[in-house]
This record gives C-alpha cells, structure tokens and sequence, in this order.
C-alpha cells in the first residue's frame, strides 16, 4: 500500500484556509474514523486514524476552528493491528463538538450520513469531505488490472452520501458492500486521477500516473510479443500442414507430375517449417513467394482432382484436426 501512504502523506500537509472547508473536512474525518460514546451522560468523540501526520491535523483543525481542546493516544502495533494507530480524542467538549461538525442533529441524535453542511456545501466542501474520508479510512491500489481507491465507511448511509459528493465533483463511485462492510470505490482510471486532483494531492498524482503509463506500455509490449509468438506458431505449423498435403499429392501423382511443380513441392517437403519466401530463396532460379505459393497450388489442386477420378484418399487425409484446422 505504497501509494496510500504517499497520498495521505501529501494530503496531511495541504494547507487549506477556508473555514468552510476545513469543517467539512473535521466532520468527514470524523464521522468515517471516528465514534461518538456516551460517558456518564456526556458525548465523548474519538477518532482512529493510521498515520501521525492525519492526527496532528484533526488536532490543529479541532482547536483552530473548533476551539475544542483534544488528546492524541498512541496505540501501537500489538495481535490483529499490523500498524500503530493514532486515536485523537475530544472528552471535555464532546456535546459542543459534535453539534458543530454536525455529528448529532438539534435533538441530539447521531446523523448517520454526511453532516447537512456538507451534503448541501460548495464543491470545495465536496472535496474537503473526500479529502478526510480518504485521510480516515482510504486506500489507492497500483495501477494495473485492478486499480482501485476506496474508502471504507461506517455505513450504508455515509456510503452513499460520498457516493454523492464524488458524484457533484463530476467522479463516477459506486457504493457496494462487502464482506459485510460498505464501501465506496473508485475504478476507472481516469476517475482516480480526477478526485486526486480535486483533493490536491498533485504529486502523488504525477507518481501514479507515472506507475499507470509504465504498467501501459509493458502490458501492451507483452501483448503484442505474445500475439507475434502465437502468429508465428501457427504460420509453422500452417508450413508443416502444407507439407503433409504435398508429400500425399506427389504420391498421387507419381510421375505425372511436371517439373515446375515436382520443384515446388520438392521444396515443401525437405522444408516443411520454411516460409514461402524462404521456399522462393531456395529455389534455383529464386522465385517470389506468390510464385512458390502459386506452383503448390496447382500442385495440390491436380492431386486431387486426380484423387477423386481414381476414388481414393485426397491431400488431406494424412492431416489431423489441429493440422486441417492451421491449413485453411
């Protein structure tokens, strides 16, 4: 998960001055790492986040425009957790908090989507959002066959209220859960590059356009060396084929065969996987490959015509499937 970290790295260094955004920001990366807790009657807000530098932005955000103060609890890697983990939490001012970042409506109840004032923001607002949901809980694949951004939520209502904001940004994403877990992804490739624009995350862009166009070029360089290998198989085998046919029509023909054509096929024969070109260089004069082919023609033509007169096997019964199959 290289690219992740990279984009996160990048995203948590943004400098973004509009309060409007850095509160649809707070209330994404809240509502997507975080959990609201009733302590002995009060509101106790949490977020779980995997990289120090998200952390310390929610902190400064939280007391910059929030004016809530917040601890920072380091938890480090220890059984299923493959990661430290860095959970920011707000005990003091929890209620205030959450009715600010839109975590809980007038009557004091969880608001299971996005906040209104983002669901109903600018575009900047729609990105702001993205932005912390990705810093909370998104991935970005490799580019390849299965390139994908996702961002896991905490619900199918969060889900498609992203869905949503990538949908205002202009960004096909769809909502889809799995194993029980709702997520939002993000396929296409060009989708991808769009939204990493939008959050402002242009390095890491240029990093996996970069990755993307590599990955390009060497699988459309693998294609086309295994369509000339497969190209070339059959033209061999096609060789051998044609082969066969002739070695049957000379001994249809015995001695009835004119030299011309004896020639030609002569050559097919002591040179089964040689082209027609090759076949032409041999000869002596050289003749061109349309010559060669032509001669082989008239030869395997006469054969069996001759073949049907007498009422026996024609050219081709020598041939298998494969061969009758590579021969037309």
């Amino acid at each position: 998960m290289a690219m992740t970290a990279q984009v996160k790295a990048e995203l948590a260094t943004i400098k973004v001055t509009k309060p409007c955004c850095r509160k649809s920001e707070v209330a994404a990366t809240l509502r997507f790492a975080g959990g609201l807790h009733l302590v002995s009657g009060r509101i106790v807000i949490e977020a779980e986040l995997d990289t120090g530098a998200a952390a310390r932005r929610l902190r400064t955000d939280i007391s910059e425009v929030f004016g809530h103060p917040s601890e920072l609890v380091v938890v480090n890697a220890a059984g299923i957790r493959r990661g430290t983990r860095y959970v920011v939490r707000v005990v003091k001012d929890g209620d205030a908090l959450a009715r600010q970042t839109g975590l809980v409506d007038s009557r004091g109840r969880p608001v299971r989507g996005l906040p209104s004032q983002v669901v109903s923001g600018g575009l900047c607002d729609c990105a702001a959002a993205w932005r912390g949901a990705f810093l909370a809980h998104g991935s970005l694949t490799e580019p390849g066959r299965s390139m994908s951004l996702e961002v896991t939520c905490p619900g199918p209502e969060a889900a498609l209220a992203l869905v949503g904001a990538a949908r205002r940004l202009g960004i096909a994403a769809k909502a889809r859960e799995v194993r029980m877990v709702d997520r939002v992804v993000i396929r296409d490739g060009d989708a991808i590059a769009a939204l990493l624009t939008h959050l402002g995350a242009h390095e890491s862009l240029m990093a996996w356009e970069e990755r993307r166009m590599r990955r390009e070029v060497r699988a459309s360089a693998n294609r086309l060396a295994n369509f000339d290998d497969a190209n070339l198989r059959r033209s061999a085998r096609a060789a051998v084929a044609a082969g066969a046919r002739v070695e049957r029509a000379l001994e249809i023909l015995g001695d009835d065969v004119p030299d011309h054509l004896k020639a030609a096929g002569m050559l097919r024969v002591q040179n089964k996987q040689a082209s027609l070109e090759e076949l032409g260089q041999l000869h002596d004069p050289q003749l061109t490959k349309d010559a060669v082919a032509g001669r082989i023609r008239r030869l395997l033509a006469t054969a069996d015509k001759r073949a049907v007169e007498l009422g026996i096997p024609s050219t081709e019964a020598n041939l298998s499937a494969d061969m009758l199959e590579d021969a037309d």
